[in-house]
């Protein structure tokens, strides 16, 4: 067991006051735009909140790990959220398979309030089945309204990749809501 020194006691907690500062500007500059994102990835707000808390929770874990650069560091919380977010619904994947008993038949013929209500239940429910970078890449670019770029740099992939997530997900997505399952 080492002892520290006077010198060195008095360093650490002024880096952890350091780090505790970092993490804090982190969170006041983009914890509003992450919780945005991480409801659009995730089922109700609870499980959004624990996203955005697991996020920032793994950036207090290994604070030197976070870019200093003002867009890198936005970037660098975004792929945790996505990452956080795949590992979740990779083990909630493997407990349980889609219920196939789910009435995938629909009628949206008719325009009224509850027809609305239940093909915006189906969409996000198709949604809720593709991988979670595809649906972050469909998410901010469809809803959001981001540009390929945008989400290229936020997710560190080319824009090239992005498109294809973008395409492969429109025809999953297609594919799910006609009932005819998820393409691999």
């Amino acid at each position: 067991m080492s002892v520290m020194t006077g010198e060195a006691a008095l360093a650490a907690p002024e880096t952890s006051d350091l780090a505790s500062d970092r993490l804090g500007v982190l969170f006041d500059a983009h914890h509003q735009r992450l919780y945005r994102l991480a409801r659009r990835l995730s089922r109700n707000a609870d499980d959004a909140r624990d996203l955005v808390q697991e996020t920032f929770l793994r950036a207090a874990r290994a604070p030197a790990s976070v870019p200093r650069e003002s867009p890198h560091d936005e970037a660098w919380l975004v792929r945790v959220l996505v990452n956080l977010c795949r590992d979740r619904w990779r083990q909630s994947h493997t407990r349980r398979r889609l219920d196939t008993s789910t009435d995938r038949s629909f009628a949206t013929a008719a325009v009224d309030p509850e027809a609305a209500v239940v093909a915006r239940s189906v969409v996000w429910r198709a949604l809720a089945t593709l991988d979670p970078r595809r649906r972050a890449v469909i998410v901010m670019h469809e809803l959001d309204g981001e540009p390929i770029d945008a989400i290229a740099r936020l997710l560190g992939v080319t824009a090239v990749t992005v498109r294809w997530h973008l395409s492969r997900g429109r025809r999953q997505l297609a594919a799910i809501i006609r009932g005819e399952g998820a393409e691999p």
